[in-house]
């Protein structure tokens, strides 16, 4: 083996290490560790991802393949900053005294957490993550869907949980999603957990999307909805593309880190 080739080896194996502790790694962390350029890191991360150990994402990739999702402890800790930025900007669009529903997701449980000190709030979930954030809450009134719950994140998911979501007819609907095209479009890894999403979106007056910028250009391979399902988008910042598919579809975008 050269000592090119030995270099590149220690460096992939340097960017696994880094990306299975986080979660997600940045091109330009990652060249400003191994003391590369921009370029070489993302010619590694094309290969990692090429041969299924990462999965790219726009700035850096993340430890994910395109069939199935990374466990939900490792979701949490990828973006949390922004995913707390995000909460937060989406608590300030719902009004007190709102009913909504509140999706699987890492992020949606940011922007439950945003919510505990809003009042007379009505919030259905499918997330068991969020009753435990927002019940004994007093001024806040939760309903869990009922349903199969999914071991690996708490979501309760299925049929039974499409049923119970159609009694309802709320003004919000506060939903995370996987992957987001540069289209718009949005996209999950798990049909069931898809076809509860449409119904959420179905049933509530606007939907709010909320999604970190790692989520742009992300593969997954099923299709929730496009941006015309979508009121707002509240993300850390978004890609021209994906910006423009927002004005055409007249969905109002809050970049948290915008200025």
């Amino acid at each position: 083996m050269s000592q090119t080739t030995d270099l590149v080896a220690n460096r992939h194996q340097h960017i696994l290490a880094l990306a299975r502790q986080t979660g997600s790694v940045s091109v330009e962390a990652l060249a400003t560790r191994l003391g590369v350029t921009p370029q070489t890191i993302r010619k590694d991360l094309n290969d990692l991802a090429a041969r299924a150990m990462l999965s790219r994402v726009h700035g850096g990739a993340v430890v994910t393949s395109g069939v199935g999702n990374i466990d939900h402890a490792t979701r949490a800790a990828v973006a949390a900053e922004a995913k707390a930025a995000i909460g937060a900007a989406t608590a300030r669009l719902v009004p007190e005294g709102a009913s909504l529903f509140v999706n699987i997701g890492t992020t949606t449980e940011a922007v439950a957490r945003a919510l505990v000190d809003h009042r007379e709030l009505l919030v259905i979930t499918n997330n068991l993550n969020v009753v435990d954030i927002l019940a004994g809450r007093d001024p806040i009134e939760v309903i869990a869907a009922g349903g199969r719950v999914r071991a690996s994140d708490r979501a309760i998911v299925g049929a039974l949980a499409m049923d119970f979501i159609r009694g309802f007819r709320v003004d919000y609907a506060v939903i995370g999603t996987s992957a987001i095209d540069c289209d718009g479009t949005l996209l999950d890894f798990d049909v069931e957990e898809v076809r509860v999403s449409q119904t959420i979106i179905a049933h509530a007056r606007k939907v709010i999307l909320v999604a970190d910028a790692s989520k742009i250009g992300r593969a997954a391979p099923v299709r929730i909805a496009g941006l015309d399902a979508v009121d707002y988008l509240v993300i850390d910042r978004i890609e021209p593309e994906l910006a423009r598919a927002c004005r055409e579809a007249h969905v109002t975008v809050i970049e948290t880190e915008a200025g």
